[in-house]
């Protein structure tokens, strides 16, 4: 399994972003994906989850109502549509996969497989 994650850059407080997670190796109907992100001195934080069995969603309280997970079965790929954006949206953003239909959200240590990191800045 890999996975490659595109999209980020540099928009401006209000602004909208659209990230990519181009899923190899894992069907388009298979396991789960999630988007982290970790801003300098912070952790890693889960941002959005997608079954991908069911479609099943669940976002961070910090992203919810601007941010949309989706899943492209043609083109295997994970979304990540970030609208509203704020400073504090400014973080590297990976993605992360796993086989397994049902994992813990956010649980990072549940996740086998992660993408390289995409940076998004938010100036204000």
């Amino acid at each position: 399994v890999q996975l490659q994650a595109s999209g980020g850059g540099l928009v401006q407080v209000g602004g909208s972003l659209r990230l990519s997670c181009l899923v190899s190796g894992m069907r388009f109907d298979e396991g789960s994906v999630g988007w982290f992100r970790q801003a300098p001195g912070k952790e890693r934080e889960g941002v959005a989850y997608i079954r991908r069995t069911d479609g099943q969603t669940y976002y961070a309280d910090s992203v919810k109502g601007r941010f949309t997970i989706s899943n492209d079965n043609v083109k295997t790929t994970v979304y990540l549509q970030m609208n509203s954006l704020k400073p504090e949206d400014t973080a590297v953003y990976y993605c992360a996969a796993d086989p397994d239909h049902y994992v813990t959200p956010f649980f990072i240590q549940e996740y086998d497989y992660w993408g390289q990191g995409t940076l998004v800045t938010v100036s204000s």
